[in-house]
Formats: C-alpha cells, structure tokens, sequence
C-alpha cells in the first residue's frame, strides 16, 4: 500500500516474518503502484500495510479491486471451515472501515505523529491480538486521517466489536479515535503501526525536515520524550515484539488445527 512511497513499514514487516520462517512462505504485492492483488484461493494469511495519502482516494482500478479483495475474503470465511485470515494497518484500516461502513474517515487538524498511547476496550482487553500487552500500551501513529464515529448498528450487525481507542485527552475536544476493530474472528485492524522499531522510527526522525516539523508542532520537549521511547522495553519494543507475532502465531495455529501447510 505505500505506492512506491521511501518507508520503513515494509523492513519492519519483514523482520518480523522472518521470525516465522520455519512455519510460513511469503509472496509481497504491489497494490497501489501495480493493481496487484493477492488471490484469495492461494494463501492463507494476509497482512495489508499502511501507506501515504487520502483512504477516501484512488485511481477508479486499484481501489476497486482491493475493495473486491475484501469482500472475496468476507465471502470465503463464510462458506469454508479453512479461513482466511487478515491484518489491517492503518491506511488498509481505513480503507476497510469505509468499506465495511464502520466509521467516518475525516482529516486531522494536524498530523500525529510519535509514539502514541492506546487503550483497549472491555473488548480489547479479551482480544487475542493484544495478548501480553499492557493497558494502555504504545505504538507509532503516522497519519493524517482517521476514523470516528463508529456506526454502532453496522457494528453489531456484522458481530465487529470496537477494541482499542486513542489517549484520553481531557484538554481538547475532539472525538477520540478510533485505533483497532475487530471485525470478524479473522479480520482485524489497527490505526497505528505495529510493525514499527525503534530503528524504523529513529530513521524517520533523523530527517531534518521530520525533526523540525516535530519541534515546530509540538515543542523540544515532546521531541525528547519521542527519543526516550525508543529505549523503552515496555513501549513500542513491546508492541513490536507481541502484536504481528500475536496474529501471526494464532493464524497458524487456527491452520495447524487442519493438519494442511501454512502459505501467507
């Protein structure tokens, strides 16, 4: 998803896989840039990445089949006892959320960008993905857009459940954001990005236009406080560590169930 777009989301990603090589394959597609899109028959397990932009926009091709991309594996869970099973990140999120009808997706009066608290919900505390995190734990937020206002009634009516909300902030009035859904058994979502390191995010922040950017927006000392995180095991480290491999071990485990090889 990120277009072609310099990132750090796809080395992290891989990183990660690599950790499983003993148990999984993998193939990466090209969807923005290429309208290459995965068929849903051959693999098992899909990670759907972040990337740059408006999740409102695309080019009339590449949108619509990744909307189709969607539905095909909505579609399949339904009528087969061998799921799919799916991870969204944030611009994927987003993408899904219009999709499915499950919030708004407005733009942000200013870009967030850092580490960045997260709340479960009641829900999210029994969710499966967030094993062995805190409450509230931390990730990276990169993004200009959001999605609010959840759509209570499509919720229930798809059996979704609203799993992690944005930091409280008492000191402003805007809606809290909405950070992870999960939409089915084995469909799940985050705004933030849990494939994020601290090598990833020190890269970004080595940028000087990024650097003073930061400091324009939110001061020397919010700044600092990013660089701190980096260092702290029990923040983005943690999430990092837990989250993908969380989605990654139940998945497949679900396909060790079925006695059949594991393709992602």
């Amino acid at each position: 998803m990120y277009d072609g777009e310099p990132n750090q989301g796809m080395r992290c990603i891989r990183d990660i896989l690599s950790r499983f090589s003993d148990e999984i394959s993998y193939r990466e597609f090209d969807v923005r840039g290429k309208a290459e899109i995965p068929d849903v028959r051959n693999f098992d397990i899909f990670i759907s990445t972040g990337g740059p932009g408006d999740p409102t926009e695309g080019d009339g091709h590449w949108d619509l089949l990744y909307n189709e991309f969607l539905d095909q594996i909505w579609i399949w869970n339904l009528s087969n006892s061998r799921k799919k099973q799916l991870l969204l990140i944030c611009h994927s999120f987003q993408m899904a959320c219009r999709h499915f009808g499950l919030g708004q997706i407005t733009q942000r009066k200013s870009t967030s960008f850092g580490v960045t608290t997260i709340h479960k919900t009641p829900e999210g505390m029994q969710d499966p993905l967030f094993l062995n995190l805190l409450n509230p734990f931390w990730a990276v937020d990169s993004r200009d857009y959001q999605v609010v206002q959840p759509d209570k009634r499509k919720l229930k009516s798809l059996g979704a459940k609203l799993i992690a909300l944005e930091k409280i902030r008492n000191h402003v009035e805007y809606e809290r954001a909405i950070m992870a859904i999960r939409i089915s058994d084995e469909i799940v979502g985050t705004q933030f990005h849990p494939e994020a390191d601290a090598v990833s995010f020190l890269e970004h922040l080595k940028k000087p236009m990024v650097r003073e950017k930061i400091i324009e927006l939110k001061g020397k000392a919010k700044f600092r406080n990013m660089l701190e995180d980096l260092v702290d095991e029990n923040k983005i480290y943690k999430t990092n560590e837990t989250l993908i491999p969380n989605f990654l071990g139940q998945a497949i485990q679900k396909l060790r169930l079925l006695n059949t090889p594991s393709l992602i």
